[in-house]
Protein backbone atom coordinates (compact mmCIF):
# COMPACT_ATOMS: atom_id res chain seq x y z
CA UNK A 1 0.00 0.00 0.00
CA UNK A 2 1.34 3.42 -0.91
CA UNK A 3 1.94 6.22 1.59
CA UNK A 4 -0.83 8.50 0.28
CA UNK A 5 -3.34 5.63 0.34
CA UNK A 6 -2.42 4.83 3.93
CA UNK A 7 -2.81 8.51 4.81
CA UNK A 8 -6.27 8.70 3.23
CA UNK A 9 -7.27 5.53 5.03
CA UNK A 10 -6.04 6.94 8.33
CA UNK A 11 -7.97 10.18 7.75
CA UNK A 12 -11.16 8.25 7.00
CA UNK A 13 -10.71 6.16 10.14
CA UNK A 14 -10.13 9.26 12.25
CA UNK A 15 -13.21 10.95 10.76
CA UNK A 16 -15.30 7.90 11.65
CA UNK A 17 -13.97 7.92 15.20
CA UNK A 18 -14.70 11.65 15.48
CA UNK A 19 -18.22 11.16 14.18
CA UNK A 20 -18.88 8.30 16.61
CA UNK A 21 -17.51 10.41 19.47
CA UNK A 22 -19.70 13.34 18.39
CA UNK A 23 -22.80 11.15 18.59
CA UNK A 24 -21.88 9.74 22.01
CA UNK A 25 -21.10 13.17 23.46
CA UNK A 26 -24.18 14.83 21.95
CA UNK A 27 -26.47 12.17 23.42
CA UNK A 28 -24.70 12.36 26.78
CA UNK A 29 -24.94 16.16 26.89
CA UNK A 30 -28.59 16.16 25.85
CA UNK A 31 -29.47 13.69 28.61
CA UNK A 32 -27.35 15.37 31.29
CA UNK A 33 -28.49 18.89 30.37
CA UNK A 34 -32.15 18.04 29.75
CA UNK A 35 -33.29 19.91 32.92
CA UNK A 36 -31.28 22.99 31.91
CA UNK A 37 -32.63 22.86 28.36
CA UNK A 38 -36.19 22.58 29.68
CA UNK A 39 -35.73 25.56 32.03
CA UNK A 40 -34.17 27.73 29.31
CA UNK A 41 -36.95 26.81 26.87
CA UNK A 42 -39.54 27.72 29.50
CA UNK A 43 -37.88 31.07 30.22
CA UNK A 44 -37.67 31.95 26.54
CA UNK A 45 -41.32 31.01 26.02
CA UNK A 46 -42.35 33.07 29.06
CA UNK A 47 -40.26 36.18 28.38
CA UNK A 48 -40.07 36.26 24.57
CA UNK A 49 -42.99 34.13 23.45
CA UNK A 50 -43.01 31.84 20.43
CA UNK A 51 -41.05 30.61 18.66
CA UNK A 52 -38.66 29.36 21.33
CA UNK A 53 -36.05 28.33 18.78
CA UNK A 54 -34.22 30.59 16.35
CA UNK A 55 -33.52 28.94 13.00
CA UNK A 56 -31.08 30.21 10.40
CA UNK A 57 -29.43 28.84 7.29
CA UNK A 58 -25.70 28.25 7.67
CA UNK A 59 -23.00 26.57 5.58
CA UNK A 60 -21.54 23.31 6.77
CA UNK A 61 -19.27 20.60 5.40
CA UNK A 62 -18.19 21.40 1.81
CA UNK A 63 -20.49 24.43 1.87
CA UNK A 64 -23.70 22.40 2.14
CA UNK A 65 -26.41 24.51 3.76
CA UNK A 66 -28.31 23.41 6.86
CA UNK A 67 -30.60 24.98 9.45
CA UNK A 68 -28.82 25.84 12.67
CA UNK A 69 -30.81 25.78 15.91
CA UNK A 70 -30.48 28.21 18.81
CA UNK A 71 -32.64 29.43 21.64
CA UNK A 72 -34.16 32.77 20.67
CA UNK A 73 -32.48 35.67 22.47
CA UNK A 74 -34.05 38.74 20.83
CA UNK A 75 -37.57 40.07 20.73
CA UNK A 76 -39.41 40.45 17.43
CA UNK A 77 -38.54 43.67 15.52
CA UNK A 78 -40.86 46.64 15.89
CA UNK A 79 -40.12 47.70 12.33
CA UNK A 80 -38.34 46.26 9.27
CA UNK A 81 -34.57 46.58 9.44
CA UNK A 82 -34.48 47.34 13.16
CA UNK A 83 -30.88 46.77 14.37
CA UNK A 84 -30.16 43.82 16.64
CA UNK A 85 -28.89 46.08 19.44
CA UNK A 86 -32.40 47.52 19.81
CA UNK A 87 -33.96 44.05 20.07
CA UNK A 88 -31.68 42.67 22.77
CA UNK A 89 -33.15 41.47 26.04
CA UNK A 90 -31.66 40.89 29.48
CA UNK A 91 -32.56 37.21 29.25
CA UNK A 92 -30.97 36.91 25.82
CA UNK A 93 -27.78 38.63 26.96
CA UNK A 94 -27.53 36.24 29.92
CA UNK A 95 -28.08 33.19 27.70
CA UNK A 96 -25.42 34.31 25.22
CA UNK A 97 -22.97 35.15 28.00
CA UNK A 98 -23.27 31.59 29.34
CA UNK A 99 -23.54 30.10 25.80
CA UNK A 100 -26.83 28.46 26.81
CA UNK A 101 -28.45 29.68 23.59
CA UNK A 102 -26.21 27.24 21.70
CA UNK A 103 -27.50 24.08 23.43
CA UNK A 104 -30.04 23.17 20.69
CA UNK A 105 -27.09 22.73 18.33
CA UNK A 106 -26.48 19.37 19.99
CA UNK A 107 -29.35 18.28 17.74
CA UNK A 108 -27.38 19.58 14.74
CA UNK A 109 -24.48 17.41 15.92
CA UNK A 110 -26.71 14.33 16.10
CA UNK A 111 -27.98 15.03 12.58
CA UNK A 112 -24.40 15.05 11.29
CA UNK A 113 -24.57 18.72 10.29
CA UNK A 114 -22.11 19.82 12.97
CA UNK A 115 -19.36 18.44 15.16
CA UNK A 116 -18.49 19.16 18.78
CA UNK A 117 -15.25 20.83 17.66
CA UNK A 118 -14.70 22.72 14.42
CA UNK A 119 -14.99 26.16 12.81
CA UNK A 120 -18.22 27.94 13.65
CA UNK A 121 -20.76 27.71 10.79
CA UNK A 122 -21.19 30.94 8.85
CA UNK A 123 -23.91 32.50 6.72
CA UNK A 124 -24.21 31.54 3.03
CA UNK A 125 -23.80 35.19 2.00
CA UNK A 126 -20.45 35.24 3.78
CA UNK A 127 -19.28 32.01 2.21
CA UNK A 128 -20.10 33.36 -1.26
CA UNK A 129 -17.38 35.97 -0.70
CA UNK A 130 -14.73 33.55 0.58
CA UNK A 131 -11.42 33.53 -1.25
CA UNK A 132 -10.17 30.14 -2.53
CA UNK A 133 -7.95 29.92 0.55
CA UNK A 134 -10.80 30.76 2.92
CA UNK A 135 -12.96 28.03 1.38
CA UNK A 136 -10.54 25.60 2.99
CA UNK A 137 -12.49 26.33 6.15
CA UNK A 138 -15.33 24.19 4.76
CA UNK A 139 -13.44 20.88 4.50
CA UNK A 140 -14.52 19.81 8.01
CA UNK A 141 -17.85 19.90 9.81
CA UNK A 142 -18.51 23.15 11.67
CA UNK A 143 -18.41 22.90 15.43
CA UNK A 144 -20.04 24.01 18.66
CA UNK A 145 -16.64 25.33 19.69
CA UNK A 146 -13.37 25.76 17.85
CA UNK A 147 -9.88 27.21 17.84
CA UNK A 148 -11.01 30.68 16.76
CA UNK A 149 -13.72 30.62 19.44
CA UNK A 150 -11.22 30.03 22.24
CA UNK A 151 -8.64 32.44 20.80
CA UNK A 152 -10.80 35.55 20.81
CA UNK A 153 -14.25 34.77 19.44
CA UNK A 154 -16.08 37.93 18.31
CA UNK A 155 -13.30 40.20 19.58
CA UNK A 156 -11.41 39.11 16.43
CA UNK A 157 -12.05 40.24 12.86
CA UNK A 158 -13.45 37.69 10.43
CA UNK A 159 -10.15 37.35 8.50
CA UNK A 160 -8.37 36.63 11.80
CA UNK A 161 -10.96 34.03 12.79
CA UNK A 162 -10.76 32.31 9.42
CA UNK A 163 -6.95 32.13 9.60
CA UNK A 164 -7.20 30.54 13.05
CA UNK A 165 -9.73 28.02 11.73
CA UNK A 166 -7.43 27.18 8.80
CA UNK A 167 -4.57 26.66 11.25
CA UNK A 168 -6.77 24.27 13.22
CA UNK A 169 -7.67 22.26 10.13
CA UNK A 170 -4.00 21.97 9.12
CA UNK A 171 -2.96 20.94 12.65
CA UNK A 172 -6.02 19.05 13.79
CA UNK A 173 -5.22 16.38 16.36
CA UNK A 174 -6.60 14.96 19.58
CA UNK A 175 -4.09 17.07 21.51
CA UNK A 176 -5.32 20.28 19.86
CA UNK A 177 -8.94 19.22 20.44
CA UNK A 178 -8.17 18.69 24.14
CA UNK A 179 -6.69 22.20 24.33
CA UNK A 180 -9.88 23.57 22.77
CA UNK A 181 -12.06 21.68 25.25
CA UNK A 182 -10.05 22.97 28.24
CA UNK A 183 -10.09 26.54 26.92
CA UNK A 184 -13.81 26.29 26.24
CA UNK A 185 -14.43 25.31 29.85
CA UNK A 186 -12.39 28.32 30.92
CA UNK A 187 -14.45 30.61 28.67
CA UNK A 188 -17.68 29.20 30.10
CA UNK A 189 -16.44 29.96 33.62
CA UNK A 190 -15.17 33.42 32.66
CA UNK A 191 -16.97 34.52 29.46
CA UNK A 192 -15.10 36.91 27.17
CA UNK A 193 -15.07 37.86 23.51
CA UNK A 194 -18.86 37.55 23.24
CA UNK A 195 -19.06 40.91 21.49
CA UNK A 196 -16.47 42.94 19.66
CA UNK A 197 -15.14 46.41 20.36
CA UNK A 198 -17.85 48.93 21.18
CA UNK A 199 -20.35 46.18 21.96
CA UNK A 200 -20.88 45.17 18.33
CA UNK A 201 -19.64 42.14 16.45
CA UNK A 202 -17.53 42.79 13.35
CA UNK A 203 -19.24 42.13 10.06
CA UNK A 204 -17.73 40.01 7.32
CA UNK A 205 -15.62 42.24 5.04
CA UNK A 206 -17.24 42.10 1.60
CA UNK A 207 -14.61 42.52 -1.15
CA UNK A 208 -15.21 45.57 -3.39
CA UNK A 209 -16.95 44.78 -6.65
CA UNK A 210 -14.77 45.27 -9.77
Amino acid sequence: MTGPSRSRGTDISRDRVRRALDIVLAVAFLVALAPVIAVVAGLVRWRLGSPVLFRQRRCGLHGKEFTILKFRTMREPDRPGQPDCQRETRLGSALRRMSLDELPQLVNVLRGEMSIIGPRPTLPEQVRHYSPRQRGRLVVRPGLTGWAQVCGRNALSWPERIELDLWYIENRSWRVDLRIVLRTIGHLVRPRGIVGAGGTNPGFPIPPQP
